[in-house]
């Protein structure tokens, strides 16, 4: 392991998900440095950063899932190290907000993910980090180095321990193909199906049809992201029809909109993994069939390569 005190190198935490920070900042073997963030009585944000940072490479950490003032947060603290002087400045955002907003499928509709990165790049980061953006393509939309780290690996090694007799790995819809096939090759034995869906609004979606065998099988669904549980439980449904002997979810960021826990909890899913890119174990009350695993040694592993400029892309190269 690479020590890298006395570098010139620190990492900052917003509040929206300490305790991940925590446990990337222990796995990089350092302490997380000393960032005030309060609120003015008028509710606007106020950030003021506690340590020299002149020359330094920073890396703050902080995910952008609703409300919008932990996009905000981020903003402020970025511009907050940039006129302190800092040599160079990383977004970690374990999960990227406003990603569904990937393109414009109506008139009239913003392309808000393209927004926030250029909110990202004006407030002054150098780079930015994220796990399983919703769409790749979103990459594209930033005009500095942005890495897109998987979590996939984590969670399929999870499910590989498991020994599941006879599984199928299922995409929920055709942009999770890629995804999916990466999950399968690291499971082995497994075939892959999709399911080819229609997104009605915001919150419905209507399955329309299933492409492969999952008969007698073991499905694995496979997702970035658990918003409502709508798509899920209802492909669910869907699979069970159709002859599957028991579902899995693997998804890296969960979310649970609303009452989704509470939908997932009735569901006849044996298990749902998730990892702590979101703080959910803080935020609800889980059933005791969610098991959430850790990304904190996947984005403090890529921390110390980008220092050390070292390849990251090697990470995801492991058999």
């Amino acid at each position: 392991m690479v020590d890298l005190k006395g570098k010139a190198i620190k990492i900052f935490s917003g509040t929206a998900n300490r305790q991940l920070s925590e446990k990337i900042a222990k796995y990089v073997g350092l302490p997380l440095g000393r960032m005030f963030v309060d609120y003015f009585p008028d509710g606007e944000i106020h950030v003021r950063c506690l340590e020299n940072v002149r020359g330094r490479d920073v890396f703050v950490i902080q995910p952008t899932f609703s409300p919008a003032d932990n996009l905000m947060e981020l903003l402020i603290m970025i511009d907050a190290l940039k006129r302190a002087s800092a040599n160079t400045i990383a977004a970690v955002v374990p999960f990227f907000g406003y990603a569904r907003q990937d393109r414009k499928t109506k008139s009239r509709e913003p392309i808000s993910a393209k927004l926030v990165a250029n909110l990202i790049t004006t407030a002054g980061a150098d780079r930015v980090m994220s796990v399983d953006l919703h769409a790749g393509q979103i990459q594209g939309f930033f005009d500095i180095p942005m890495d897109n780290l998987t979590a996939m690996l984590i969670l399929a090694d999870y499910i590989r321990e498991k020994n599941i007799e006879n599984p199928v790995v299922v995409s929920p819809d055709v942009g999770g193909v890629a995804r999916a096939t990466e999950f399968a090759r690291r499971v082995p034995r497994s075939t892959q199906a999709i399911f080819v869906k229609r997104r009605l609004g915001p919150e419905e979606v209507e399955t329309s049809s299933l492409i492969g065998e999952v008969d007698g099988k073991s499905v694995i669904f496979v997702d970035d992201a658990i918003h409502t549980g709508n798509t899920i439980i209802s492909a669910t449904e869907e699979v069970f029809k159709k002859g599957a002997k028991e579902v899995y979810v693997c998804a890296t960021h969960g979310i649970f909109a609303k009452n989704s826990l509470e939908k997932f909890e009735k569901a006849p899913i044996r298990e749902i993994i998730i990892t702590d890119t979101i703080p959910v174990e803080e935020r609800n009350h889980l059933p005791a069939k969610v098991e959430v695993l850790s990304v904190a040694p996947l984005i403090g592993e890529a921390i110390k390569r980008v220092f050390l400029h070292e390849s990251i892309s090697a990470l995801f190269e492991k058999d």
